[in-house]
């Protein structure tokens, strides 16, 4: 595939030149769009601290970034119709005003995970986890986008970077759902997991 050399916001990275525009790049940094806040390592081996991350499209590969993390935006894939129609009934987009507040949580889960069936993953993430149900209760406030590491290939470090974007006022509401999620049978199978806090800059 074609490199592409390219600077966004000071830093100087190489893109890969793709036709899928679900593909997205986290770069973590001395500079960006979004200033982190806190680093907080939940499990596992950590991430480079950093100053700044900066969301590009495309598939990109090393540059002068601490870190790049990539990842797909895909189907949902353990919702039912019910739930789906539900969530896009009360969700609320990305680039929202008020949300000058973000989290980036990188999450890479067990071999037993995905040793699994699908049908066998489903009941952990919503029978007995209550995954879904936990979101729906703080929607609309906090938007979210899921991005599927996997599917890039084994060279990726995280098999998920989930994207949250939410108002100053609704941080401690975001700390209340993490910590749900967090304490639900399904976070036995996390093995790595980094909890990034930013602000937008000009907030």
């Amino acid at each position: 595939m074609l490199l592409l050399g390219f600077c966004t916001a000071g830093m100087v990275v190489k893109k890969i030149s793709a036709m899928n525009s679900r593909i997205s790049s986290f770069l973590g940094g001395n500079s960006g769009a979004w200033r982190v806040t806190r680093m907080d390592l939940i499990i596992g081996e950590p991430l480079p601290a950093v100053r700044f991350v900066t969301i590009v499209p495309g598939a990109v590969s090393e540059g002068d970034a601490a870190w790049i993390l990539r990842g797909i935006t895909s189907n949902e894939r353990y919702v039912t119709r019910d739930e789906k129609s539900e969530l896009v009934a009360k969700q609320e987009g990305l680039g929202r005003p008020a949300a000058r507040c973000a989290a980036l949580i990188p999450i890479k889960k067990s071999s037993a995970w995905w040793t699994l069936s699908q049908d066998d993953r489903r009941k952990i993430f919503e029978e007995q986890s209550t995954h879904i149900k936990i979101g729906m209760g703080f929607l609309p406030a906090i938007a979210r986008r899921l991005h599927h590491c996997r599917d890039l290939g084994s060279a990726e470090p995280f098999d998920f970077l989930t994207w949250f974007e939410y108002a100053p006022s609704d941080a401690v509401a975001f700390d209340d759902l993490a910590a749900q999620l967090r304490g639900s049978p399904e976070w036995g199978f996390v093995t790595r997991e980094i909890d990034i806090r930013l602000e937008l800059l000009g907030s």
